[in-house]
């Protein structure tokens, strides 16, 4: 179990700089896009707003940081836990000015720490790695996108190369790290890719997550910043999958992609694979019509579940054009055909979209239909599921399920017998 530490930090702005292909860049004042937690007669709060772009989450000061997990400490019953104080925010760990105060803190309780997402180029010298390590830092998130210093250079705006590759390498020696890399076609994708991953291996890091770059915005650019890199044509979902499946042959690390897939556990969805169908027997049975309207990556593997459960009578399953259900918006349900949609639609319990609003969309044919979330996740990405075993990751997604078919049984419409 992890407590979090949370920094704060603004993208771009706590993180000296934007890196190139980072999400965040490009973003403009967008109109409040919705979400599960607004009110219900009001579009827009703190989490579809400013909780989305992480436009105003400035810095927190040291004493706000520890004070919040001193009373984490105090108010939970972790005496048989195994803790573990997970330091993140929203801007760069490793440029928080105060991160050796803090975890220097932390070092009191006696309680190991996670480095969460940090690219290393807040460290201006390495040896910073050294005496994080020394007061309890044993884990450490890192996006290294090319041990290239060139590369590293150009493409991360990393002024201190040198120091923050050297700093990863101390961080793999002594510590359990897990290495990220945003994946562009013709920049870090070809020789420079092994590379990279070659030297992981020989520092001795423990797992690589291989992120698919988005440029567009049905990839998952909602905050009106497409296209982040003119003229740069991301891997398609075929070939993405397709070179993480070739890293995990080709070295001895915990290799998973996002948002597909991981060869280990196979997610996403492990149970619509046919070895795992014997689990869908545990499922209640479906007793009522309901369409899932989901993204196009969730869609053909939900479909097939439904499909060996033989609930393909009671319930369809339609994609929009989105890549990734959570980051669904108004924008897609105002672009879906609704000929094939039935009275009773589940959409992603995370879709940026307004639940009145989402009646109304898709009621505009004239059609009365009954809107109703699904469960937050169905799956795990591959940031998750790198961090659990097979029975984990298959005993998350019969729970989701289970929840679904529920959601499904409740807000559907019983069919006649």
């Amino acid at each position: 179990m992890q407590i979090i530490a949370d920094v704060g930090g603004i993208p771009g702005k706590d993180c000296r700089g934007f890196c190139k292909y980072c999400y965040f860049r490009k973003v403009k004042e967008i109109e409040p896009l919705g979400c599960k937690h607004c009110l219900n007669g009001k579009v827009g709060c703190d989490h579809c707003t400013s909780g989305v772009t992480e436009t105003k989450n400035e810095f927190a000061s040291p004493f706000m940081v520890v004070h919040s997990v001193q009373t984490s400490l105090m108010m939970g019953n972790y005496s048989d836990k195994n803790l573990k104080i997970n330091i993140s925010g929203g801007g760069d760990v490793s440029c928080y000015p105060h991160l050796n105060e803090i975890v220097s803190a932390f070092s009191q309780f006696d309680i190991p720490m996670h480095l969460g997402y940090t690219s290393g180029k807040g460290i201006d010298d390495s040896k910073l790695a050294d005496d994080l390590i020394s007061k309890g830092v044993n884990e450490v998130t890192f996006t290294v996108f090319s041990t290239n210093p060139l590369k590293r250079k150009e493409w991360m705006g990393d002024k201190n190369v040198e120091e923050s590759l050297k700093a990863l390498k101390i961080f793999c020696e002594n510590c359990e790290v897990h290495a990220a890399s945003v994946i562009i076609p013709g920049v870090n994708d070809g020789e420079d890719l092994f590379e990279t991953c070659a030297n992981l291996e020989s520092w001795g890091a423990k797992a690589f997550i291989l992120m698919r770059f988005a440029n567009y915005e049905n990839q998952g650019l909602i905050l009106g910043n497409e296209p982040l890199i003119k003229g740069v044509e991301p891997h398609t979902l075929e070939e993405f999958e397709n070179l993480v499946k070739t890293i995990n042959k080709e070295f001895n690390l915990r290799v998973t992609g996002t948002p597909l897939c991981d060869p280990k556990n196979d997610t996403p969805f492990a149970i619509s694979k046919n070895k795992n169908k014997h689990y869908l027997e545990i499922l209640s049975k479906v007793t009522s019509e309901a369409t899932i309207l989901t993204s196009k990556i969730a869609a053909p593997y939900i479909d097939r579940i439904i499909r060996n459960i033989e609930a393909e009578d009671m319930v369809n399953v339609i994609a929009v054009d989105k890549d990734i259900g959570c980051l669904i918006t108004q924008k897609d349900l105002e672009n879906a055909d609704l000929k094939d949609i039935k009275e009773t639609v589940l959409i992603p319990g995370r879709a940026f979209v307004h639940d009145k609003k989402a009646e109304e969309i898709l009621s505009r044919d004239g059609v009365e239909r009954l809107v109703a979330r699904g469960p937050d996740k169905l799956s795990v990405d591959g940031e998750m599921s790198g961090t659990l075993t097979r029975k984990d990751v298959l005993k998350t997604e019969l729970i989701a399920f289970q929840d679904l078919i529920e959601a499904i049984n409740f807000f559907g419409v019983r069919k006649n017998k």
